[in-house]
């Protein structure tokens, strides 16, 4: 079996094991190294899920996916009911600033507005995504940071330094304002995503560059 071959058997048991995706729904290639998913679900969170799952396998660098979301009849809502539910979702969780809007067009949930963290800005979006009737959600949430961008750079060296999940000594942190670009090597897709969540969680980050390469 050779390395496309047997990535793609990872993915597939991966889909399998996990009990949040209907894997007899996804259909798993390789092209050139990167894994394809293609299919039809029934909502945007088990597109989400396949997702997910795929990208935690080991030697998975990057997806593509072409994953189709196909709602049930009884799950179809009016944008009028997906914007009620939205914006009940979005009032009640207390993570997520009051300056956040939303406009629904055909099942799609457009997000707008100012928030001060990136975690502010993801927590808008998970907490709409798996709403019923939502066929797709565009966060553009505009991120205002009121740090500066060397205390940024100190405070993302820090935490990279604190996790031991992290080896931070082969990863650089470069800041322009409030964008963060991290280069460097680091020896698992885990690693590589740990790293970019601790810049994220830097305050005032507003995008961050994940440059670092997976080199075992």
């Amino acid at each position: 079996m050779n390395t496309a071959e047997t990535l793609r058997n990872d993915v597939e048991q991966e889909l399998r094991w996990d009990p949040s995706v209907s894997a007899e729904k996804i259909g798993v290639s390789v092209n050139r190294g990167v894994v394809e998913l293609d299919g039809h679900v029934s909502s945007l969170y088990e597109k989400w899920a396949a997702e997910r799952v795929a990208l935690r396998v080991l030697n998975v660098t990057s997806i593509a996916s072409e994953i189709v979301v196909d709602l049930p009849f009884d799950g179809i809502r009016t944008d009028e009911d997906i914007a009620l539910a939205a914006t009940t979702h979005l009032t009640w969780n207390f993570q997520v600033p009051d300056t956040i809007k939303v406009t629904v067009s055909k099942g799609c949930l457009t997000l707008t507005g100012v928030a001060e963290w990136h975690f502010q800005k993801a927590e808008a979006e998970r907490a709409v995504r798996s709403l019923n009737g939502v066929r797709g959600v565009f966060n553009e949430i505009e991120l205002k940071p009121k740090v500066s961008a060397l205390g940024v750079k100190i405070k993302i060296e820090n935490a990279l330094k604190r996790d031991a999940q992290i080896d931070s000594n082969n990863i650089t942190v470069e800041t322009v304002g409030s964008d963060v670009t991290l280069r460097g090597r680091v020896h698992s897709w885990h690693e590589r995503q740990d790293a970019e969540y601790a810049a994220f969680g830097a305050p005032g980050v507003a995008s961050v560059s994940n440059l670092l390469t997976i080199s075992s």
